[in-house]
């Protein structure tokens, strides 16, 4: 870039004094990842123990300021609370006036879009919805994870290359999430990300209690073809009892965990009719089958949803 050409902060940004608001696990990763790319951190603000040591760790040297004062010395400002925190920050951040004309006002959540943002923008911010489509530690790996991944956007049309320009610096790649597809698109990945935590810390519990030494060792080579699997192949890459029709099999099952887990039976249940359905609906699971399967699965339930069965 021409350094006698000085852009329009709606354009690519130039190298920007960088502060967060809210030191959790995502921000001050983020912040890290915009200083390799040569823009500058300059506040924090963060209150328990853990977002202080986080924010020491992540981004040494950066002072922890209340969020005014974050707002005040940064042009670019990440708003990294929790999802139902933010609508209130911003009221207030903008109430206070707080708020810059000019500076950009980034938030990360994947429920949202930059409606959320609509006090700011009348005071006179740049409003973005970057958010990263990545699980975080609050540890210096989440910078590398940035490599890579993709940042769900939303931003007005005028700002479209400065959201463009931010992800790219942070290595990742940009997907354009339209306003009111935000809701379904953080639905989709909390189903496909946290429910899997889920997933897998059940079945590693449960080949704990059947005597397997390294639960973690042996699901990590299943897990990791299942998964590669599924992304090239979707629904054809199903397998297992369910898929094939094997109602005996899924009746000792559900067997089996009502006696040693019983917590975990609904679940069990619920992905198998989920699984039924969709094998049926690609012609992996043969209809003759899939009667006394759905018949299992709905008596599994104890009678509490018995129902659910028939309507099925």
């Amino acid at each position: 870039m021409n350094a006698s050409h000085q852009p329009d902060p709606r354009d690519r940004p130039a190298r920007l004094t960088v502060g967060v608001v809210g030191a959790g696990r995502v921000g001050p990763a983020l912040a890290a990842s915009l200083q390799l790319a040569g823009h500058r951190p300059v506040a924090a603000s963060g209150v328990s123990d853990t977002s202080v040591r986080r924010a020491a760790a992540l981004l040494p040297d950066v002072p922890l300021v209340p969020p005014a004062e974050v707002l005040k010395r940064a042009d670019l400002v990440l708003l990294t609370v929790p999802d139902d925190a933010l609508p209130g920050l911003v009221e207030g951040l903008a109430e206070t006036g707080a708020v810059r004309p000019g500076q950009l006002l980034v938030h990360t959540s994947g429920r949202y879009g930059t409606k959320v943002l609509e006090p700011a923008l009348r005071a006179g911010a740049l409003p973005l919805a970057l958010h990263p489509a990545m699980t975080f530690t609050g540890t210096a790996v989440d910078v590398q994870r940035l490599a890579g991944c993709s940042f769900g956007v939303t931003a007005p049309e005028e700002l479209r290359l400065a959201a463009e320009a931010l992800v790219i610096e942070m290595g990742g790649e940009p997907e354009w999430i339209a306003e009111e597809s935000r809701p379904l698109y953080h639905a989709a990945l909390a189903l496909g990300a946290n429910h899997l935590v889920t997933l897998v810390a059940e079945s590693m519990e449960l080949l704990r209690d059947a005597g397997v030494a390294a639960p973690d060792r042996m699901l990590g080579p299943l897990l990791g073809a299942a998964l590669d699997n599924a992304l090239r192949s979707g629904d054809a890459a199903l397998t297992g009892p369910v898929a094939r029709g094997d109602a005996g099999t899924v009746a000792a099952h559900v067997a089996e965990l009502r006696k040693h887990a019983p917590q975990t039976v609904a679940g069990y249940l619920a992905m198998a009719r989920a699984t039924a359905d969709r094998a049926l609906a690609h012609g992996l699971l043969k209809p003759e089958l899939a009667e006394d399967l759905l018949g299992v699965l709905a008596n599994g339930a104890g009678g509490a949803n018995g129902s659910e069965g028939g309507n099925r």
